[in-house]
């Protein structure tokens, strides 16, 4: 094991002892040189406290759907969730027992960024009862033998638990103490061979490897711990994280080894012949390990790492992500060809790690990007009541439904793998969706520079204290789909405010200051705006302008965006309720469901077949003042495109459209094609092939 960065300036029985053998406050004062010592990288966009963000507008709406829907309920009725082991029960769907920890880091964030009362009483009463059944060792959660104790799972309990102590500080004592005596058994386990991180012969907890692969994530709250309360554990606490990235280079783990030009796959087939573990071509995996190297970098301040993540999000980008933002991945990775399917776990963990990257690097394409998954993948594969939701989605997909043959084209999903539904293929997506939009309203709003900044540019509002500065900013807009945001802003000092001005945006945005005088937007080369507020009452409107970008694909194909968001082809749909199927291909218990779960059927109605003239494009917006809930329905969204199209001859592949024709077959008239925010069309035609068309009338 590398040497930790800690003196070792506490005694033997101190390492060993539970941390509450002393009382608080000595613990804090003694621990405090070592930590001194081995301090952590601070990030440029630092985030609030849990619960000091709260949403506004559209944003709050979606909030709600999520609330009343699948992911607010799941605690009531869901097996996996309602019946998990980590509660007494007795189902989980994998020997990695993750269920429900996916569901805890989620849900915690929903309920108090909602505040919402009942949200509340989920997540404390499972709280409450995970904490006051720790094992006497320490070991957090149902497992009782070293054969079946794998960390990985435990890693998105202590987000959770994290998060929980951050909203509510009532119970910030207890979840340190269940993390430091949890912690002591980790350094252990870890220390007896990485016991718990990499399975050995006799044990059954990680057969495939993905703990290793994702040893990591412990690093968040662990190094929240060490930094907040450290509890004069420093050491102990250090050492875990060390050990958890030396059990991942030894199991073959080491995302240090894959993000790097020449070693990154940049079309990758079956049967695979690459020199790494085939877990790094995993998609969800992919975007968790863009995380990996700023972990180290925080403990190290090895600035190479921190370059090195700006290689992996170049790679990614340049060689395996979607139009809509998130990764092609089926679940491994292939190529960017429309007919592959993107797995909503990874626009969940994409949602997170771009905002989490972006706050290390500042570079302002990231919270673009983070903004570009938020509103077009995950929306996408949500219906907009939040009651289902699909496990892949395509770019192109004119149908969602059980598909009539095996889809040879997809790396690892089945038939029914771009269904809306309550657990299409596999249920990990069901359990982890929900912490996409609450962690990304936790992190609109950063301290940086010594000011606070709107970075992700949703509805929000947050009141804190900068120093002996009371500061309260409401922000008040329709954005993405209008382009204006209203703050108003109160503060009992003097402090600088920042917003973040879109890559996108043209030099012709404007923005109206404190003093009431417009003028054109002037943004850093990190894309920060920067407005000096004085004391009192303040008002700051920005305006952005923009028009429709053309993106080109290979074989002469190209995507439309407007602002953040990419656009579809509007597919009228016939929507139809089917029962529920279970992953394994079964009925599901008539326990797991309500009478709101079920799977769709959805058929189109109309032409999904065309081909487009990208030059000719048309923005239609209707009154964008108020926005429908929910947003993210087809037709809901009021800002539309018209673009020249032709209907032609698109042939099919394993039931569904096959990649877009080379030489397309001209069938129809050219027409104004009616063309809809992606996040919204639940089927939908977004990567196209280019035809050059006479001058169309657009106006209709």
């Amino acid at each position: 094991m590398a040497t930790s960065f800690i003196a070792k300036a506490v005694t033997a029985f101190l390492l060993i002892a539970p941390s509450s053998a002393l009382p608080r406050d000595s613990l804090i004062e003694n621990d405090l040189e070592s930590r001194d010592k081995s301090s952590l990288v601070q990030p440029i966009h630092q985030s609030f406290p849990l619960g000091t963000i709260k949403p506004r507008g559209w944003f709050r709406d979606q909030l709600q759907l999520e609330a009343n829907g699948l992911a607010g309920n799941l605690f009531d009725f869901y097996r996996f969730v309602h019946d998990s082991m980590w509660i007494g029960g007795s189902t989980e769907y994998s020997v990695l027992h993750e269920s429900s920890p996916y569901w805890f880091n989620g849900l915690v964030p929903l309920a108090f960024g909602l505040d919402d009362p009942r949200l509340k009483g989920q997540v404390y009463s499972y709280l409450d009862y995970v904490l006051d059944h720790q094992q006497e060792d320490g070991w957090l959660g149902p497992e009782t033998t070293p054969e079946s104790r794998g960390l990985w799972a435990r890693c998105y309990f202590l987000l959770g638990l994290m998060q929980y102590a951050q909203a509510d500080p009532q119970q910030t004592d207890r979840i340190v103490d269940a993390m430091h005596h949890y912690i002591q058994l980790a350094h252990s386990m870890l220390k007896d061979n990485f016991s718990g991180l990499i399975q050995r012969d006799g044990q059954d907890f990680d057969g495939d490897g993905f703990g290793a692969m994702r040893a990591h994530e412990m690093h968040i709250p662990l190094q929240w711990l060490y930094e907040q309360h450290p509890r004069n554990n420093s050491q102990i606490i250090w050492e875990t994280m060390e050990l958890m990235i030396e059990g991942s280079a030894n199991a073959s783990s080491d995302w240090r080894t894959f993000w790097v030009k020449g070693v990154y796959p940049e079309v990758t087939y079956t049967p695979r012949n690459e020199p790494f573990k085939e877990l790094f071509n995993h998609g969800v995996n992919m975007a968790e390990g863009l995380r990996y190297p700023l972990a180290i970098y925080r403990m190290t301040h090895d600035e190479a790492l921190k370059t090195q993540t700006r290689t992996a999000v170049d790679l990614l980008a340049q060689y395996h992500k979607s139009l809509a933002g998130t990764i092609i991945g089926d679940e491994f990775i292939t190529d960017l060809n429309p007919i592959r399917g993107a797995e909503l776990c990874t626009a969940a963990e994409m949602t997170f790690s771009m905002a989490y990257i972006y706050q290390y690097l500042g570079d302002n394409d990231l919270a673009d990007w983070a903004e570009q998954v938020a509103f077009n993948a995950l929306p996408s594969s949500i219906f907009p009541d939040w009651w289902s939701h699909q496990y892949v989605q395509q770019e192109n997909q004119p149908w969602s439904r059980a598909l009539s043959v095996n889809p040879d084209m997809w790396v690892n999903v089945g038939v029914h793998g771009n269904v809306f539904g309550l657990e299409p293929n596999y249920p990990c997506c069901t359990v982890n969706h929900p912490q996409a939009y609450p962690k990304f309203l936790a992190n609109s709003f950063t301290l940086t520079d010594g000011g606070i900044a709107h970075v992700l540019l949703i509805p929000g509002s947050i009141s804190t204290s900068l120093g002996h500065n009371r500061v309260s900013i409401q922000a008040d807009t329709n954005y993405p789909f209008g382009l204006g945001i209203k703050y108003s802003i109160t503060a009992s000092s003097d402090f600088t405010f920042y917003v973040r001005i879109p890559g996108w945006a043209d030099k012709s945005s404007t923005i109206v200051g404190p003093s009431g005088k417009s003028r054109p937007i002037s943004p850093s080369d990190k894309g920060l705006q920067k407005i000096e507020v004085s004391k009192g009452i303040s008002f700051v409107n920005v305006n952005l302008k923009t028009e429709p970008r053309v993106v080109t694909r290979a074989n002469n194909t190209a995507a439309i965006y407007y602002g953040s968001l990419l656009y579809s082809l509007h597919i009228d749909a016939n929507v139809s309720e089917v029962p529920v199927v279970a992953f394994s291909g079964d009925t599901v218990p008539s326990t797991s469901t309500t009478s709101h779960t079920h799977d769709h059927v959805i058929e189109p109605a109309s032409i999904w077949n065309i081909a487009i003239d990208p030059s000719q494009i048309k923005v239609v917006q209707a009154d964008v003042s108020t926005l429908a809930d929910p947003i993210w329905d087809l037709g809901a969204p009021p800002v539309e495109l018209r673009v020249a199209a032709v209907e032609i001859d698109w042939p099919l592949a394993f039931d569904t459209a096959a990649d877009p024709p080379l030489v397309p077959k001209v069938t129809g008239k050219p027409f104004s094609a009616r063309f809809v925010p992606f996040g919204s069309a639940k089927i939908h035609m977004a990567h196209l092939p280019v035809v050059k068309l006479a001058k169309v009338d657009l106006s209709s």
